[in-house]
């Protein structure tokens, strides 16, 4: 058979490693021909938008290129599959473009709405007596999907937070006067990303000094007084702040616009808690989004995100070959010192439309602070660099012309 692999939702430093891994696992199976991508996800197939890997991924320097190439490299999407007893059609156009390229299973790698993709499709190929095995491959830099230690894209994402904090840390603190610098971080549902930028005070940092998750409720009225209550002890205050923290008092600063998921555009925390300070507090203030750097700087990915990833595809291949159909692969902790996982696959549809929140014993009574239980999870996976080939001084990427 051959098979095909599609890349979803927002884009990771590492979810070309997945792409790879899926790859690489189907190279050395007897059982599997042509390796297909989907150009921009679901949509790719819909459409009859199918590439081959293999003509494109050839020698070790296209692997190592792929690995240090960030967002993804088949392009993305936002597709929600429909009901299938409402738009048969659209399956009915999926099967007959995985069949028409002799295409046994179906591998994408994405995140909650993805896996809504894997279980429905896998749901009708059932229903139908089709035999296309689908099977998801996690990703997501939220880290919030349930029943897996942690997802590929995280580790990469939570460095470039600890990095970023740690420089921000240093700028932040060179002039004697009293400031706030709050650094707005990504984390739609759930603060995983959020809680990583306390990961400096592993190397001896005070800073962050507040830290705010949207798994705690949150006051304006008691930031102000832990802003004033810090400043007495360090005259530079430093905020981490989750973009989906709630701030009803500042007002509606949101757009109100969604996604095809229904999901808020989030953005903007970091403004409205900066202008809070300005009316309230008065001292000199900055804020900082690190918007969509959080997911793309691959310059500074994770060795163990990396591997990990590329182990999951792997793991997904290997799954389908064995006749599984309508699963995730998933990272399973085995321990944390040495640090070690293994890899298993568990049915999508106790993972589809799920989420997987910080525990709230994670985070202090006061909901202004992580606990040392945080930075021990985050830790090992922020571990490691890759060497990266570069060009001009500058990493090379692997590009599909598409």
């Amino acid at each position: 058979m051959n098979i095909v692999v599609a890349q979803s939702g927002g884009p990771t430093a590492v979810i070309n490693s997945s792409m790879l891994g899926v790859y690489r696992q189907a190279l050395v199976e007897d059982t599997i021909g042509t390796v297909y991508g989907s150009l921009n996800g679901i949509e790719g197939i819909i459409y009859d938008r199918l590439v081959s890997l293999n003509d494109r991924i050839v020698t070790d320097e296209d692997m190592a290129l792929v690995r240090q190439t960030p967002a993804s490299a088949l392009g993305s999407c936002r597709y929600k599959l429909p009901d299938a007893a409402k738009e048969p059609a659209v399956y009915e156009s999926i099967r007959k473009t995985l069949e028409s390229h002799d295409i046994g299973a179906f591998f994408y790698i994405g995140g909650n709405d993805s896996m809504d993709t894997v279980n429905k499709l896998s749901a009708y190929f059932a229903s139908v007596g089709c035999p296309i095995r689908v099977m998801g491959v996690p990703k997501t830099i939220d880290n919030d999907l349930p029943l897996m230690d942690h997802t590929p894209g995280f580790g990469s994402a939570a460095k470039f937070i600890a990095t970023s904090m740690a420089e921000i840390i240093r700028d932040a603190t060179v002039y004697d006067l009293d400031s706030v610098l709050i650094v707005e971080i990504m984390g739609r549902d759930t603060g995983w990303l959020t809680a990583s930028a306390a990961l400096p005070r592993l190397c001896g940092e005070s800073a962050p000094h507040l830290v705010y998750l949207p798994e705690a409720e949150f006051s304006v009225d008691a930031f102000v007084e832990d802003v004033k209550r810090i400043q007495k002890e360090s005259r530079t205050v430093i905020v981490a702040v989750s973009e989906g923290v709630e701030i009803d008092a500042a007002g509606d600063f949101r757009s109100g616009k969604v996604d095809n998921f229904g999901h808020k555009y989030l953005s903007g925390v970091g403004k409205a808690l900066e202008q809070i300070v300005t009316d309230r507090i008065g001292c000199k203030v900055r804020s900082v989004e690190l918007n969509v750097l959080q997911r793309c700087a691959a310059h500074c990915a994770s060795a163990t995100d990396v591997c990990e990833a590329e182990q999951v595809g792997m793991a997904a291949v290997r799954a389908a070959v064995a006749g599984e159909t309508g699963k995730v692969a998933a990272i399973l902790r085995v321990s944390d010192a040495p640090y070690a996982a293994e890899y298993t696959c568990i049915p999508v549809g106790e993972v589809a439309n799920k989420v997987k929140y910080v525990p709230r014993e994670w985070i202090a009574a006061a909901g202004n602070d992580v606990t040392d239980e945080v930075l021990a999870y985050v830790r090992p996976l922020v571990e490691g660099e890759i060497p990266l080939l570069t060009e001009c001084g500058m990493p090379r990427h692997f590009v599909i012309d598409r």
